[in-house]
């Protein structure tokens, strides 16, 4: 572990933000090599089976990195990088790029929009190799000589298994004819406002935390609407797939990602992030007195 820390050390003074880049290419590219080859070694017959295979196979990948880095956060961006390519691949399973549909290529943009904005903003903060979420850090501590196991199942297999289920309405989309309906409206609506309300808020916080009031609990701007802006985009865009997968015919069933993203940021993300604001600011329940902790009210804005 001490040479590990010390690499990691070496590379953060030579290399600068730049080791966290080149790391991060090289961790995926192994990750995508085993779902690639995981795809070749299991019948397809079921494609989402098979989809799902491949993402654990590129989450084990991880994961041994990880442990090999001691650094839990290198699985930060499997989040934004894995939905783009989770479509891409069922697109070319499903039909040749001269056949997708308007619908396919509609999602396809929106999803690689999404995906682009959310990783580059991770791998920002992502400043040096021998910097961890405090999550990680915290679990970290908590388990001790276990925390591999919690590493595996709670930090990476859990958030691949909500992304799988996140993508479930884009089979029924890409094996579908249907045309364009109202439903695709609405959901092109949510969808492009939950990228926007993350790129706001993300661009709102990063600029706070470059200001001389850095110390003090956000709550102007959109922040004055939500306490956690972010988490209400991210659910929104969820959704948002949902909606397109019900549109080209989806079953209802397959709302189960969509309810489990919001379940995750509801009773677990935000609880989280709440505790650590807390501890970090004592004012900070009267700081964000009035404003709600999700869903705006602007009825209600102080």
């Amino acid at each position: 572990m001490k040479a590990r820390k010390r690499l990691r050390n070496w590379a953060d003074a030579r290399f600068g933000q730049a080791s966290t880049i080149v790391v991060s290419l090289v961790a995926y590219a192994v990750s995508f090599a085993a779902a690639a080859l995981s795809l070749t070694l299991w019948p397809q017959a079921n494609t989402m089976l098979a989809v799902l295979i491949a993402m654990v196979a590129a989450t084990l990948a991880l994961w041994v990195i990880a442990t090999l880095l001691d650094n839990a956060s290198i699985f930060d961006p499997f989040w934004s990088v894995a939905p783009p390519i989770v479509f891409l691949f069922l697109l070319f399973h499903a039909r040749p790029a001269t056949d997708w549909l308007a619908r396919d290529w509609l999602v396809l943009v929106i999803i690689l929009a999404w995906a682009l904005r959310l990783t580059w903003n991770c791998m920002a903060r992502w400043t040096v190799l021998a910097e961890e979420d405090f999550r990680y850090r915290k679990l970290r501590k908590a388990t001790g000589n276990w925390f591999w196991l919690v590493n595996l199942t709670g930090i990476e297999m859990f958030p691949t298994l909500l992304v799988f289920l996140g993508c479930l309405p884009l089979h029924a989309l890409v094996t579908s004819d249907a045309p364009l309906n109202a439903l695709d409206l609405a959901a092109t609506v949510l969808a492009l406002a939950a990228i926007g309300i993350e790129a706001l808020a993300d661009r709102q916080l990063w600029a706070h935390r470059r200001s001389e009031h850095r110390g003090d609990v956000l709550t102007s701007g959109i922040w004055g609407w939500s306490q956690h802006p972010n988490y209400l985009g991210e659910i929104s865009f969820w959704w948002a797939i949902l909606f397109f997968g019900l549109a080209a015919g989806a079953p209802l069933w397959t709302a189960v990602g969509a309810v489990a993203m919001t379940l995750l940021f509801r009773f677990i993300s935000i609880p989280m992030m709440v505790t650590r604001k807390r501890q970090r600011r004592p004012d900070y329940d009267a700081s964000v007195a009035g404003i709600p902790p999700l869903l705006p009210r602007p009825w209600a804005r102080r």
